[in-house]
């Protein structure tokens, strides 16, 4: 109370919020949703074969022996494996990400087959 005045603040009810919307957009979800396809991919090959990834970038058409997809926060993808018989690792913006899964013949068939691994950035 100041100099006679009474202040009357209003109740205010608020309504229940719902959770926020999930961003569809950042690297975690399409690391998720990648890994579910490549998993489901890899399921269906025999022993003969493992994943391939046919890149569609850089003006040619390149094919990578698929061995870790990973992604580094927030935006970014990486996938790493082999190209024409070298290491090889690929970063890009989940915006630009357009690739085709492909059965290649497995590039050490004397060895067990290994799935590809799936990393998680530490940063995230």
């Amino acid at each position: 109370m100041m100099d006679g005045f009474q202040i009357k603040v209003p109740e205010i009810s608020l309504p229940e919020m719902p959770d926020m919307p999930h961003w569809y957009m950042w690297s975690d979800t399409q690391f998720e949703i990648i890994k579910k396809y490549v998993e489901d991919f890899e399921a269906s090959l025999d022993q003969e074969h493992e994943v391939g990834l046919m890149l569609t970038n850089f003006g040619q058409s390149i094919l990578m022996q698929v061995t870790e997809i990973g992604y580094e926060k927030s935006v970014l993808m990486v996938f790493k494996g082999i190209v024409n018989g070298n290491p090889a690792t690929l970063i890009q913006h989940i915006n630009q990400l357009s690739f085709m899964l492909t059965a290649v013949p497995r590039s050490e068939p004397e060895k067990p087959k290994a799935k590809i691994g799936f990393r998680i950035s530490e940063e995230v």
